[in-house]
């Protein structure tokens, strides 16, 4: 059983591989440079001062093998929050690397992403690029700018001087990319429901902006897209109300009944941001889930 298996694998494996699925942006180049300098000006005015923009690619008539797709993700982008996920025939596929929010008795952490850089392809190379992150003002400016904003979230079920900032600015490696990641915690209040966490915190700060409540009414306005599972979170819930949740990025979100596939990316917008530097970062981002899908 286990040799009929292994060939049925294999055989799924090289149609997928012969089979170039159709890959389409639903934001052009130049609606998405439009659309930048457009949230730039809302930063520039004072409504917003960092904002999440994020485009989708998408693919309509998609066959593919989400069990082999997601172990080829995982072979050529692993991630400590992973995730296989389907419901009925709905599939998640993710490489995520970002943890959203975990509970272990009433300790809360969350660990927001901000900062990216491609990985080098010599030792010397990529050692440079990781200092270069770690150096960066603009990088660091918009990581503070969401771990402030993190501070606050968990403030509103914390114990009074509970909330911390364990590490700022740490960077950590992934096969693909470079990343600039902070380390918040807090103890929640005795009284305080477990759910209470997630309500405050959701949805999470790195992939909105802030304020997070006009940042997400620009994001509605100005992105091309519902973003549906994207930016949301999966994870799980022990019986005794522990928890730990991702961040759905590195994502490809599928539709078997519909053949319907779609990923996105996305990088945030400050007023020392730059459209074709976000704009290669996004492309980045992208580049594993396309080479896994043969795009």
């Amino acid at each position: 059983m286990q040799l009929l298996f292994n060939d049925i694998m294999k055989t799924e494996l090289n149609i997928q591989k012969n089979n170039r699925i159709q890959i389409n942006k639903r934001t052009s180049k130049e609606n998405y440079y439009y659309h930048f300098e457009e949230l730039k000006n809302h930063i520039l005015r004072g409504d917003i001062y960092e904002v999440n923009y994020c485009h989708e690619y998408y693919a309509t008539s998609a066959t593919i093998n989400p069990i082999q797709v997601y172990l080829n993700l995982q072979k050529l982008s692993s991630a400590p929050f992973s995730t296989f996920f389907k419901s009925y025939h709905h599939f998640i596929l993710s490489s995520s690397p970002e943890r959203f929010l975990k509970k272990i008795s009433n300790k809360l952490v969350s660990q927001p992403i901000k900062g990216t850089r491609k990985r080098g392809l010599e030792p010397f190379q990529d050692e440079e690029l990781k200092n270069d992150l770690k150096n960066c003002p603009k990088e660091q400016s918009e990581n503070v700018m969401i771990v402030d904003l993190v501070r606050n979230d968990l403030s509103r079920t914390a114990q009074v001087n509970s909330v911390k900032v364990e590490e700022l600015f740490g960077i950590y490696s992934f096969p693909q990319v470079h990343q600039m990641i902070s380390t918040v915690t807090s103890e929640m209040k005795n009284d305080i429901h477990w759910i209470e966490a997630l309500k405050t915190t959701f949805p999470m700060g790195s992939m909105t902006g802030a304020p997070k409540i006009r940042a997400m009414q620009l994001i509605e306005e100005h992105e091309s897209f519902k973003r549906g599972l994207y930016s949301g979170s999966v994870g799980y819930i022990t019986p005794h109300g522990d928890f730990d949740f991702n961040v759905v990025i590195r994502s490809i979100l599928y539709n078997s009944n519909t053949n319907y596939l779609s990923f996105s990316v996305g990088s945030a917008i400050t007023a020392n941001a730059n459209a074709d530097d976000e704009y290669a970062e996004c492309q980045l981002k992208a580049k594993a889930m396309l080479e896994v899908l043969n795009a």
